[in-house]
């Protein structure tokens, strides 16, 4: 079998692999014996090309633009020392912001290949951008890559949006389209809320310090509970304001919600990524900052017309229900119940009065004979036979012993009748004395 047939079935990386060998065994001045045909060469090489080179960007001057019908584009890039050739196809060049003209200065993306019918070394080109959009390109994604890594982006520092705000603050140019979109969606939406603008320039040297400046007025101030930061689309050029890294952590900073509204739906800012949401367009964050009035009051409409069926539907239960307690009431006669009530309240009430006169006469008559007891043993009953008791005046102390007692002290004489004031002028004890006799 022909050597060449035999690569027919092989894989990509299979064909790298062997046109690798040729080639280094050709470079070394050896030979397989094969003998190559211009197309199989120009399709090993190519292979070998392609396969050995990722995507690359290349920079640098076009020259030689061709646009034939197709709608495919041929150009050259070139610098001051060497070129190569490029194909731009349509569908790719229908894509592009930017109209490729001779001695444009621009930032390829494409993959190099060999054009096998010529075996022309060229660049398939995806897309081009103006070269100082290119260095632009290149500085967003690199802060993008910084702030990324430091956290800004992370889903957990997002801030939730009040559901029903009533102050919203818009920062954006107050001639420019945004501000007119966003008033227009509000009076339409949300028509209680009130708007205060923080005017800014959203585009050259002096718009990421007025936006800075803003957007910590506002937080300083506390008014808003929304903030709503944007412009309309444009160049990169045009957003570069909005991917200032001061701006950004500025956003990412705010105590205050934060909608980032820059561009339209396909444009991205860094202020994209670090606010609390992006909305694609203004008119968009004035729709995800508020509720919609008019499915607010259908709502309302809903739950009115859901308690009305409700309360109705109680009152049916409720009026049934005493219209069954009412039949109840008239089988079970209250009147007559009620005389029963009556006579049974008397009875209880008799019964009541007598165990309460039985219990006082019982209390009489022991208090009576707690009385009878107490004066038989009352040392008043002995006083009125003559028999006195004597207590210190001082303190009330019972003298029992003439040893309480001491010429000049103060006594206090009880008789039957009354009390005695006195003071001891001598003290005679009488066993000593009986002693002595």
């Amino acid at each position: 079998m022909h050597e060449a047939g035999k690569r027919k079935g092989l894989q990509e990386s299979e064909i790298f692999q062997y046109s690798v060998y040729h080639l280094h065994m050709t470079t070394n001045g050896n030979t397989t014996g094969h003998i190559y045909t211009p197309s199989e060469l120009n399709r090993e090489v190519r292979l070998h090309i392609e396969m050995g080179f990722p995507r690359i960007l290349l920079e640098a001057e076009i020259s030689n633009l061709s646009k034939p019908a197709s709608g495919h584009l041929y150009f050259t890039l070139k610098d001051d020392k060497a070129q190569i050739r490029c194909a731009l196809f349509r569908s790719s060049a229908n894509r592009m912001s930017i109209r490729p003209e001779n001695g444009m200065k621009v930032l390829a993306r494409g993959r190099i290949s060999l054009y096998e019918p010529r075996g022309d070394f060229q660049l398939i080109v995806d897309s081009l951008q103006d070269a100082g959009e290119g260095l632009m390109l290149r500085q967003f994604e690199e802060l993008k890559k910084k702030l990324e890594g430091e956290g800004l982006f992370d889903p957990s520092h997002k801030q939730p949006l009040p559901p029903y705000p009533l102050r919203i603050a818009v920062v954006t140019s107050p001639s420019g389209a945004a501000v007119r979109d966003i008033l227009h969606v509000l009076a339409r939406r949300w028509p209680v809320a009130k708007v205060r603008l923080y005017p800014v320039s959203v585009q050259g040297p002096e718009a990421p310090r007025e936006i800075l400046a803003s957007l910590r007025a506002a937080n300083e101030q506390d008014w808003a509970e929304i903030l709503i930061v944007g412009r309309g689309g444009g160049s990169l050029e045009d957003l570069l304001a909005f991917n200032d890294e001061a701006v950004a952590r500025a956003v990412f900073a705010s105590g205050i919600p934060v909608i980032s509204a820059v561009g339209h739906e396909t444009d991205f800012s860094i202020c994209d990524f670090v606010a609390d949401l992006r909305a694609p367009t203004p008119s968009a964050a004035a729709e995800l900052a508020t509720p919609d009035q008019a499915m607010l009051k259908e709502s309302f409409s809903r739950s009115e017309r859901q308690l009305l069926r409700r309360i109705r539907d109680r009152l049916q239960r409720d009026t049934q229900g005493l219209d069954h307690l009412s039949h109840r009431l008239q089988q079970r006669h209250p009147g007559r119940r009620l005389r029963d009530l009556i006579i049974k309240v008397n009875n209880i009430s008799q019964t009541i009065d007598k165990y309460i006169n039985y219990i006082l006469y019982r209390r009489q008559q022991k208090l009576r004979d707690l009385v009878r007891t107490l004066h038989a043993v009352s040392p008043l009953k002995t006083i009125g036979r003559g028999y006195a008791v004597v207590t210190s005046t001082q303190t009330g102390e019972v003298i029992s012993s003439v040893r309480q007692a001491q010429p000049g002290k103060s006594i206090t004489t009880q008789i039957s009748d009354g009390r005695l004031l006195s003071t001891v002028d001598k003290v005679t004890d009488q066993t000593l004395d009986s002693d002595e006799h």
